[in-house]
């Protein structure tokens, strides 16, 4: 494919990536108005975004299955349908229980861009060059909360929260253009899909026996959930407890999404002298030290608000390594069973964004420990899960081979 067509392909795949990352952090700056509109306090308004968490997790198990039979572009156009009825939906709402509900759907519509694209990507490109293209999708996806925060900021400041939502719908009603003019179809229909339960059972049993998804996309999962901690917990810790106004959220939230912006580009070139297994493994290890130093530094008040938003910048360049390489590496095993992998991949991602968003709301004291704890926990867990995973297959396929051994030899 030329150079122009590459182009274009990365950025619509970013685009449909970052339709639920926009979604989260564009009306995070809204918080402290939508609680004063809707008669309601902040942490139940947080609850708006732990529905949305969730139902990008239920959302992925359903488009996984129907990506396989259906072809991408058909379910593709349903979901981002869905997604623009439900943004008009929130914009509309009158009751953080009912922002709540239409957040649920908003994400069941939108979810349907996280799992397309990784699919897409399989389809479209040879395993050689997967992980540089989730790399520079994760590029995409970086700048949004560079962007969302900042804009949502304004827009809540000169025309009020509801207005988020209506540009959101407008974003991807553009993108579905863009996806019909100038994206491939990808893997065709597969009418020998079933989408009877049993089957999709079955077809999520196969990817989940396969060892090298379990132990990748389970630490991997982890891994990219604690940026949720983060996004749970920033809009109290920053304005709350350190009084900085709406606007100024946007630009400390754009400037700590820069970190994920520049280790994209750094996986870019490692890539070439190290596989993804290298990066991962270090990547979590530095993450898990500097973790256990932000817990500490806010525990023993070691931090100003400038010191702990560079601890947190720090902390945060490792997930523009950790999330394309253990997304390449937990879909490299299979062809057929490709959109059920994405969907239990990004399911399993966001559920455990949910779990730990959750977490930090319950912990919820006035204080940063509870998002800080969380995005240190989860770094500490991956890492674990990884070197006890890596070594429990490892040592299975010595026994195996000590086993054939014998047998050659009765």
């Amino acid at each position: 494919m030329s150079r122009k067509q590459y182009s274009y392909m990365i950025l619509i795949l970013g685009s449909l990536a970052t339709v639920s990352p926009f979604s989260i952090d564009m009306y995070l700056p809204g918080f402290p108005r939508i609680a004063m509109d809707l008669n309601t306090t902040i942490d139940k308004v947080q609850l708006s975004l732990t529905g949305y968490l969730i139902g990008i997790c239920i959302g992925q198990v359903l488009y996984g299955p129907l990506l396989d039979r259906f072809g991408r572009k058909t379910p593709l156009y349903a979901g981002l349908v869905i997604y623009i009825l439900a943004s008009i939906g929130c914009a509309l709402t009158s009751s953080v229980e009912a922002l709540v509900v239409m957040r649920f759907f908003q994400a069941i519509g939108g979810c349907v861009g996280l799992v397309s694209s990784q699919a897409l990507v399989s389809d479209l490109f040879t395993k050689d060059k997967r992980a540089e293209v989730f790399s520079m999708i994760t590029l995409v996806i970086a700048v949004s909360p560079m962007i969302a925060p900042t804009v949502g900021g304004y827009v809540t400041s000169a025309f009020g929260w509801n207005w988020v939502f209506i540009i959101l719908a407008g974003i991807v009603l553009m993108i579905i253009g863009a996806i019909y003019f100038f994206l491939p179809a990808g893997k065709m229909p597969d009418p020998s899909v079933s989408l009877k339960p049993q089957a999709v059972i079955g077809s999520f049993m196969t990817v989940l026996r396969q060892p090298q998804f379990l132990i990748y996309a389970t630490a991997g999962g982890l891994a990219t959930a604690a940026p949720f901690a983060y996004i749970a917990g920033s809009s109290d810790v920053f304005m709350n407890i350190y009084k900085v106004s709406e606007q100024q959220y946007g630009w400390i939230f754009a400037f700590l999404a820069f970190a994920m912006i520049g280790s994209t580009q750094l996986n870019h070139f490692l890539l070439k002298k190290y596989n993804s297994e290298q990066i991962i493994k270090t990547t979590l290890l530095y993450q898990s030290v500097v973790g256990t130093l932000l817990v500490l530094g806010v525990y023993y008040n070691w931090y100003n608000l400038y010191t702990l938003i560079g601890m947190m910048f720090i902390f945060l360049t490792g997930q523009g390594l950790t999330g394309p390489n253990t997304s390449a590496l937990s879909l490299a095993p299979f062809k057929k069973h490709t959109g059920s992998a994405s969907a239990l991949m990004g399911s399993w991602r966001m559920g455990a964004g949910a779990i730990i968003s959750i977490i930090v709301s319950v912990l919820h004291n006035n204080t940063a420990i509870p998002m800080v704890a969380m995005m240190a926990a989860c770094s500490l867990v991956s890492l674990v899960i990884l070197f006890v995973g890596n070594a429990t297959v490892n040592n299975s396929a010595r026994n195996s081979d000590v086993e054939g051994e014998v047998s050659v030899l009765l």
